[in-house]
Protein backbone atom coordinates (compact mmCIF):
# COMPACT_ATOMS: atom_id res chain seq x y z
CA UNK A 1 0.00 0.00 0.00
CA UNK A 2 2.81 2.38 0.94
CA UNK A 3 4.67 1.52 -2.28
CA UNK A 4 1.51 2.28 -4.26
CA UNK A 5 1.16 5.71 -2.61
CA UNK A 6 4.83 6.43 -3.33
CA UNK A 7 4.35 5.55 -7.00
CA UNK A 8 1.24 7.73 -7.30
CA UNK A 9 3.04 10.70 -5.70
CA UNK A 10 6.14 10.10 -7.84
CA UNK A 11 4.05 10.00 -11.02
CA UNK A 12 2.22 13.19 -10.04
CA UNK A 13 5.53 14.93 -9.23
CA UNK A 14 7.07 13.82 -12.53
CA UNK A 15 4.12 14.90 -14.68
CA UNK A 16 3.27 18.07 -12.64
CA UNK A 17 -0.40 17.40 -13.30
CA UNK A 18 -1.54 20.49 -11.37
CA UNK A 19 -0.05 22.59 -14.21
CA UNK A 20 -1.97 20.56 -16.78
CA UNK A 21 -5.26 21.08 -14.97
CA UNK A 22 -4.61 24.84 -14.79
CA UNK A 23 -3.98 24.89 -18.55
CA UNK A 24 -7.19 22.90 -19.10
CA UNK A 25 -9.11 25.53 -17.09
CA UNK A 26 -7.62 28.27 -19.32
CA UNK A 27 -8.74 26.31 -22.42
CA UNK A 28 -12.24 25.99 -20.90
CA UNK A 29 -12.37 29.75 -20.19
CA UNK A 30 -11.25 30.57 -23.75
CA UNK A 31 -13.95 28.30 -25.17
CA UNK A 32 -16.61 29.59 -22.75
CA UNK A 33 -15.97 33.24 -23.62
CA UNK A 34 -15.66 32.59 -27.37
CA UNK A 35 -18.84 30.51 -27.40
CA UNK A 36 -20.83 32.84 -25.10
CA UNK A 37 -21.89 29.81 -23.09
CA UNK A 38 -22.39 27.49 -26.08
CA UNK A 39 -19.97 24.59 -25.65
CA UNK A 40 -19.66 21.47 -27.84
CA UNK A 41 -19.06 19.04 -24.96
CA UNK A 42 -17.24 16.25 -26.82
CA UNK A 43 -14.83 18.65 -28.54
CA UNK A 44 -14.29 20.54 -25.29
CA UNK A 45 -13.32 17.33 -23.45
CA UNK A 46 -10.72 16.51 -26.13
CA UNK A 47 -9.50 20.13 -26.05
CA UNK A 48 -9.03 20.06 -22.26
CA UNK A 49 -7.26 16.68 -22.38
CA UNK A 50 -4.77 18.02 -24.94
CA UNK A 51 -2.82 20.40 -22.62
CA UNK A 52 -2.97 17.91 -19.72
CA UNK A 53 -1.28 15.19 -21.79
CA UNK A 54 1.17 17.46 -23.64
CA UNK A 55 2.18 19.25 -20.44
CA UNK A 56 2.69 15.94 -18.61
CA UNK A 57 4.75 14.52 -21.50
CA UNK A 58 7.06 17.52 -21.76
CA UNK A 59 7.60 17.73 -17.99
CA UNK A 60 8.61 14.06 -18.03
CA UNK A 61 11.05 14.80 -20.87
CA UNK A 62 12.34 17.82 -18.95
CA UNK A 63 13.20 15.66 -15.92
CA UNK A 64 14.84 13.06 -18.17
CA UNK A 65 17.23 15.63 -19.66
CA UNK A 66 17.80 17.37 -16.30
CA UNK A 67 18.43 14.14 -14.36
CA UNK A 68 22.19 14.60 -13.90
CA UNK A 69 21.92 18.32 -13.07
CA UNK A 70 19.05 17.70 -10.64
CA UNK A 71 21.06 14.92 -8.99
CA UNK A 72 24.03 17.27 -8.62
CA UNK A 73 21.79 19.97 -7.14
CA UNK A 74 20.14 17.41 -4.81
CA UNK A 75 16.65 18.18 -6.13
CA UNK A 76 14.77 15.76 -3.88
CA UNK A 77 11.48 17.16 -5.18
CA UNK A 78 12.25 15.31 -8.41
CA UNK A 79 11.10 11.64 -8.37
CA UNK A 80 13.98 10.51 -10.62
CA UNK A 81 16.51 11.92 -8.14
CA UNK A 82 14.69 10.31 -5.21
CA UNK A 83 14.83 6.97 -7.03
CA UNK A 84 11.04 6.54 -6.96
CA UNK A 85 11.07 6.33 -10.76
CA UNK A 86 13.83 5.63 -13.28
CA UNK A 87 14.81 7.84 -16.25
CA UNK A 88 13.41 5.18 -18.62
CA UNK A 89 9.99 5.65 -16.97
CA UNK A 90 10.12 9.36 -17.86
CA UNK A 91 10.81 8.44 -21.49
CA UNK A 92 7.92 5.94 -21.48
CA UNK A 93 5.54 8.61 -20.15
CA UNK A 94 6.73 11.07 -22.81
CA UNK A 95 6.51 8.63 -25.71
CA UNK A 96 2.94 7.62 -24.81
CA UNK A 97 1.43 10.90 -23.58
CA UNK A 98 2.85 13.23 -26.24
CA UNK A 99 1.23 11.47 -29.24
CA UNK A 100 -2.01 11.03 -27.25
CA UNK A 101 -2.09 14.78 -26.58
CA UNK A 102 -1.68 15.49 -30.29
CA UNK A 103 -4.34 12.90 -31.13
CA UNK A 104 -6.86 14.56 -28.79
CA UNK A 105 -6.26 17.91 -30.50
CA UNK A 106 -6.78 16.26 -33.91
CA UNK A 107 -10.25 15.17 -32.75
CA UNK A 108 -11.15 18.82 -32.07
CA UNK A 109 -10.26 20.44 -35.42
CA UNK A 110 -7.32 21.12 -37.75
CA UNK A 111 -6.42 24.52 -36.26
CA UNK A 112 -6.34 23.09 -32.73
CA UNK A 113 -4.12 20.27 -33.99
CA UNK A 114 -1.68 22.73 -35.60
CA UNK A 115 -1.53 24.86 -32.43
CA UNK A 116 -0.91 21.73 -30.32
CA UNK A 117 1.72 20.46 -32.77
CA UNK A 118 3.62 23.76 -32.78
CA UNK A 119 3.38 24.21 -29.00
CA UNK A 120 4.34 20.58 -28.34
CA UNK A 121 7.50 20.74 -30.44
CA UNK A 122 8.32 24.17 -29.00
CA UNK A 123 8.13 22.53 -25.55
CA UNK A 124 10.53 19.79 -26.68
CA UNK A 125 12.93 22.44 -28.01
CA UNK A 126 12.67 24.21 -24.64
CA UNK A 127 13.46 20.99 -22.74
CA UNK A 128 16.47 20.18 -24.91
CA UNK A 129 17.98 23.58 -25.73
CA UNK A 130 16.02 26.79 -25.11
CA UNK A 131 15.98 26.64 -21.31
CA UNK A 132 19.75 27.21 -21.34
CA UNK A 133 19.05 30.74 -22.61
CA UNK A 134 16.94 32.07 -19.74
CA UNK A 135 15.50 35.08 -21.58
CA UNK A 136 14.10 32.87 -24.36
CA UNK A 137 12.80 30.52 -21.66
CA UNK A 138 10.95 33.42 -20.01
CA UNK A 139 9.01 34.23 -23.16
CA UNK A 140 8.32 30.54 -23.78
CA UNK A 141 6.71 30.29 -20.32
CA UNK A 142 4.66 33.44 -21.06
CA UNK A 143 3.58 31.93 -24.38
CA UNK A 144 2.34 28.80 -22.60
CA UNK A 145 0.27 31.03 -20.29
CA UNK A 146 -1.37 32.82 -23.23
CA UNK A 147 -1.89 30.14 -25.90
CA UNK A 148 -4.46 28.00 -23.95
CA UNK A 149 -7.02 30.83 -24.21
CA UNK A 150 -6.57 31.04 -28.00
CA UNK A 151 -6.61 27.25 -28.24
CA UNK A 152 -9.88 27.22 -26.28
CA UNK A 153 -11.37 29.90 -28.52
CA UNK A 154 -10.46 27.83 -31.59
CA UNK A 155 -12.58 24.95 -30.23
CA UNK A 156 -15.67 27.03 -31.02
CA UNK A 157 -14.63 28.63 -34.31
CA UNK A 158 -11.61 29.49 -36.43
CA UNK A 159 -12.85 33.09 -36.16
CA UNK A 160 -11.65 33.81 -32.62
CA UNK A 161 -13.29 36.85 -30.94
CA UNK A 162 -10.99 39.82 -30.29
CA UNK A 163 -11.75 39.55 -26.57
CA UNK A 164 -9.97 36.17 -26.42
CA UNK A 165 -6.84 37.72 -27.97
CA UNK A 166 -7.03 40.50 -25.37
CA UNK A 167 -7.11 37.94 -22.53
CA UNK A 168 -4.17 36.09 -24.13
CA UNK A 169 -2.20 39.35 -24.49
CA UNK A 170 -2.77 40.21 -20.82
CA UNK A 171 -1.68 36.69 -19.80
CA UNK A 172 1.47 37.00 -21.93
CA UNK A 173 2.42 40.46 -20.63
CA UNK A 174 1.75 39.74 -16.96
CA UNK A 175 3.43 36.33 -17.30
CA UNK A 176 6.54 37.96 -18.81
CA UNK A 177 6.66 40.44 -15.92
CA UNK A 178 6.43 37.63 -13.37
CA UNK A 179 9.18 35.60 -15.08
CA UNK A 180 11.60 38.56 -15.12
CA UNK A 181 10.76 39.21 -11.45
CA UNK A 182 11.82 35.64 -10.74
CA UNK A 183 15.10 36.35 -12.54
CA UNK A 184 15.66 39.31 -10.20
CA UNK A 185 15.02 36.97 -7.27
CA UNK A 186 17.60 34.53 -8.70
CA UNK A 187 20.07 37.29 -9.67
CA UNK A 188 22.89 36.41 -7.27
CA UNK A 189 22.70 32.67 -7.89
CA UNK A 190 22.50 33.15 -11.67
CA UNK A 191 25.50 35.47 -11.60
CA UNK A 192 27.60 32.88 -9.76
CA UNK A 193 26.53 30.12 -12.16
CA UNK A 194 27.06 32.29 -15.25
CA UNK A 195 23.40 32.08 -16.30
CA UNK A 196 22.52 34.81 -18.83
CA UNK A 197 19.21 36.20 -17.57
CA UNK A 198 17.80 39.65 -18.46
CA UNK A 199 18.95 41.25 -15.16
CA UNK A 200 22.48 39.94 -15.85
CA UNK A 201 22.40 41.46 -19.36
CA UNK A 202 20.89 44.88 -18.60
CA UNK A 203 21.08 45.26 -14.80
CA UNK A 204 18.47 45.26 -12.03
CA UNK A 205 17.15 48.82 -12.51
CA UNK A 206 16.59 48.38 -16.24
CA UNK A 207 14.93 45.02 -15.58
CA UNK A 208 12.51 46.65 -13.11
CA UNK A 209 11.67 49.21 -15.83
CA UNK A 210 10.93 46.39 -18.33
CA UNK A 211 8.74 44.61 -15.73
CA UNK A 212 6.80 47.84 -15.15
CA UNK A 213 6.26 48.26 -18.91
CA UNK A 214 4.83 44.73 -19.10
CA UNK A 215 2.49 45.21 -16.13
CA UNK A 216 1.29 48.69 -17.14
CA UNK A 217 0.70 47.48 -20.70
CA UNK A 218 -1.46 44.65 -19.29
CA UNK A 219 -3.39 47.23 -17.21
CA UNK A 220 -3.93 49.48 -20.25
CA UNK A 221 -5.13 46.59 -22.43
CA UNK A 222 -7.58 45.44 -19.72
CA UNK A 223 -9.49 48.75 -20.03
CA UNK A 224 -9.92 48.46 -23.83
CA UNK A 225 -13.01 46.16 -23.76
CA UNK A 226 -14.84 48.71 -21.56
CA UNK A 227 -14.07 51.83 -23.64
CA UNK A 228 -14.01 50.36 -27.17
CA UNK A 229 -16.67 48.22 -28.83
CA UNK A 230 -14.53 45.10 -29.28
CA UNK A 231 -17.24 42.95 -27.68
CA UNK A 232 -20.79 44.00 -26.78
CA UNK A 233 -20.71 42.08 -23.49
CA UNK A 234 -17.83 44.17 -22.12
CA UNK A 235 -18.60 47.58 -23.65
CA UNK A 236 -19.61 49.96 -20.83
CA UNK A 237 -20.06 46.94 -18.55
CA UNK A 238 -19.47 48.39 -15.08
CA UNK A 239 -19.35 45.00 -13.35
CA UNK A 240 -16.44 44.07 -15.63
CA UNK A 241 -14.77 47.46 -15.06
CA UNK A 242 -15.03 47.35 -11.25
CA UNK A 243 -13.69 43.79 -11.09
CA UNK A 244 -10.83 44.31 -13.54
CA UNK A 245 -9.84 47.53 -11.73
CA UNK A 246 -9.22 45.45 -8.58
CA UNK A 247 -6.68 43.44 -10.57
CA UNK A 248 -5.20 46.60 -12.10
CA UNK A 249 -4.77 48.22 -8.67
CA UNK A 250 -2.72 45.21 -7.54
CA UNK A 251 -0.51 45.43 -10.65
CA UNK A 252 -0.01 49.19 -10.16
CA UNK A 253 0.81 48.63 -6.47
CA UNK A 254 3.56 46.18 -7.46
CA UNK A 255 4.89 48.62 -10.11
CA UNK A 256 5.08 51.49 -7.58
CA UNK A 257 6.59 49.32 -4.83
CA UNK A 258 9.15 47.82 -7.20
CA UNK A 259 10.19 51.28 -8.36
CA UNK A 260 10.41 53.01 -4.98
CA UNK A 261 11.66 50.39 -2.53
CA UNK A 262 15.34 49.56 -2.30
CA UNK A 263 14.68 46.20 -0.63
CA UNK A 264 12.17 44.33 -2.76
CA UNK A 265 10.29 41.23 -1.64
CA UNK A 266 9.94 39.62 -5.07
CA UNK A 267 8.28 36.51 -3.66
CA UNK A 268 5.43 38.64 -2.25
CA UNK A 269 5.13 40.58 -5.52
CA UNK A 270 4.80 37.33 -7.48
CA UNK A 271 1.99 36.19 -5.17
CA UNK A 272 0.22 39.55 -5.54
CA UNK A 273 0.48 39.48 -9.34
CA UNK A 274 -0.78 35.89 -9.41
CA UNK A 275 -3.82 37.03 -7.40
CA UNK A 276 -4.25 39.95 -9.82
CA UNK A 277 -4.25 37.56 -12.79
CA UNK A 278 -6.86 35.38 -11.07
CA UNK A 279 -9.11 38.40 -10.38
CA UNK A 280 -8.62 39.47 -14.00
CA UNK A 281 -9.90 36.09 -15.19
CA UNK A 282 -12.97 36.44 -12.97
CA UNK A 283 -13.55 39.91 -14.46
CA UNK A 284 -13.55 38.53 -18.01
CA UNK A 285 -15.89 35.70 -17.00
CA UNK A 286 -18.30 38.09 -15.23
CA UNK A 287 -18.18 40.53 -18.13
CA UNK A 288 -18.93 37.85 -20.68
CA UNK A 289 -22.13 36.68 -18.98
CA UNK A 290 -23.76 39.84 -17.60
Amino acid sequence: MRRKKTLIKATWDLLRLEHGFMLAIAVFIGALIAGKGFLPIEKLIYACLTPIFLEAATFALNDYFDFEIDKENKRMDRPLVRGDLKPKHALIFFSTMFPLGLLFSFFVNTICFLIALFTGFLAIAYDIKMKKVKLIGNFYISYTMAIPFIFGGTVISTHIPVIVYIIAAIAFLSGSGREIMKDIMDYRGDRKKGVKSLPIYIGLKSSVFIINVFYLSAVAISIIPFVLLVDKSYYHNYLYLCTVLLADILFVYVVVDLSLKKEQNINIYRKITLLAMFIGLIAFLLGGFT
